[in-house]
């Protein structure tokens, strides 16, 4: 496999520091795949494991390591993906991918910023989207890995085939059956400046307890889902309509007097994120259309909320 974002023909000094400025990019793929911070960072740090298990006359021997590690790194995605069906049924509650904080050069550089590789360019567009990764994780594991390798990170089909195992038409099959779930699931676009209003007019009505503007802000038929992880407290199913959703944050407000709410960027859209003690306790992201709120992802699960700033 050849590799898309590497200088001249791809080929790196299979040195610890050429080969480890490769880690950026894998992490920005695996998260796509596996919607997970911490297991993202476990697939990259078995990659290399794998890697420097190889004599020195073996990796001499690949004619392109980025495209080596890719390929690896793609491969345990893709087994991992596999069980993770079986993992998600022993979960409690609902499961939501691992939120991005507003930091995002975790992986990639400020938005706007000049860059010459691919992957920096897509880490804050819509393909870490809270609602663009809840629809890759209904995908099947093999239509996953060749939507996310093909259209966001701009592989050949021929070699996405070399890592999902199919042929080049298979996988071309696969990246369209993907595309097809994201056109059905994909709400009209709204810029992100009235997005930021329109999440900042819901903290506020949260804020003053106004339900009735709690309700005007939200869709008829909107969603809030949950992610707890059985933690205590955590609402084990979804909320649904607009009203049982307001009344929801309203009794929230009310338990949880000592929570402040401030207005933050999760996986680069306007999102809230709530502090007890100066603890992130909960990140919010949503999904809006026609100006209304249709869903809200709000991640509770302590282990989820690993990369968040804690005061």
């Amino acid at each position: 496999m050849t590799n898309p974002s590497g200088p001249g023909d791809g080929r790196l000094d299979p040195s610890l520091s050429a080969i480890m400025s490769e880690r950026r990019r894998l992490i920005n793929l695996a998260y796509r795949l596996l919607g997970s911070l911490a297991d993202a960072e476990d697939v990259v740090q078995e990659t290399y494991a794998r890697w420097y298990a190889m004599s020195r006359q073996r990796q001499e021997a690949v004619e392109s390591p980025g495209g080596w590690l890719t390929t690896v790194a793609s491969r345990i995605c893709l087994d991992l993906l596999g069980s993770a069906r079986a993992r998600r049924e022993r979960y409690v509650g609902e499961w939501i991918p691992e939120p991005l904080p507003e930091p995002a050069e975790w992986i990639g550089g400020r938005p706007g910023g000049a860059t010459a590789d691919p992957a920096d360019r897509v880490t804050l567009d819509e393909s870490v989207s809270m609602a663009f990764l809840v629809v890759l994780d209904s995908m099947t594991p093999a239509e996953r890995v060749a939507f996310v390798l093909h259209d966001v990170f701009r592989y050949s089909f021929t070699e996405v085939a070399e890592i999902v195992g199919r042929t080049p038409a298979a996988c071309r099959q696969l990246a369209s059956s993907a595309r097809r779930r994201i056109r059905d699931a994909q709400a009209p676009a709204t810029t992100v400046a009235r997005r930021a209003g329109i999440v900042r007019d819901f903290k506020q009505a949260w804020e003053a307890k106004d339900i009735d503007a709690l309700i005007g802000l939200l869709a008829p038929d909107a969603v809030a889902t949950g992610d707890g992880g059985g933690f205590v407290g955590a609402v084990p199913h979804p909320v649904e309509g607009a009203e049982r959703i307001a009344r929801f944050f309203m009794d929230r407000a009310s338990a949880l007097p000592s929570v402040t709410v401030r207005e933050c960027t999760v996986n680069g859209q306007p999102g809230l994120v709530a502090r007890q003690d100066g603890v992130t306790v909960s990140v919010m992201a949503f999904d809006i259309a026609d100006d209304r709120i249709t869903h809200i992802w709000a991640v509770l699960n302590p282990d989820k909320l690993r990369p968040w700033v804690t005061g």
